[in-house]
């Protein structure tokens, strides 16, 4: 299997810094603005989000596809709630709402294959700890 990379480099302060996130053709900042408030920019949680749904969509299309059925399109949302606790900020929970176009199978099954997806893609199975919450839709 590859090795993927990534990189990110902060300056500064908390409030008045700024950083560079890098990763295969994507370069963009990210402050504490963007990351606590509204502000230009993304943040970690954003691409653990992009990470997660990629992952989800990516392993629920190969599970269906294994068995023979063809997934015409396969739209995955993720959520990523934050709080805090005595340590700080933390990802509490992750919201995955997924609308998928499949052919062949029926509601039951393509919901089985969803809650396969959500507990075994390799992104869910880094947040085993993570509470991870899956709403499926078939179009």
């Amino acid at each position: 299997m590859p090795v993927r990379n990534a990189s990110a480099q902060w300056n500064g302060t908390l409030k008045d810094g700024k950083g560079l996130l890098k990763f295969a053709d994507y370069e963009g900042p990210y402050t504490q603005a963007s990351r606590f408030a509204e502000g230009d920019g993304t943040n970690p949680e954003e691409l653990v989000g992009a990470a997660h749904a990629g992952c989800f969509s990516m392993f629920l299309s190969a599970l269906l596809s294994a068995d023979n059925f063809n997934p015409l399109s396969i739209e995955t949302k993720a959520t990523i709630h934050m709080d805090k606790d005595d340590i700080g900020p933390k990802i509490t929970h992750i919201d995955l709402d997924c609308k998928a176009k499949i052919e062949g199978v029926d509601e039951s099954a393509f919901q089985d294959y969803a809650t396969k997806a959500k507990k075994n893609c390799p992104i869910s199975r880094l947040y085993a700890g993570t509470e991870i919450n899956l709403k499926a839709q078939l179009l």
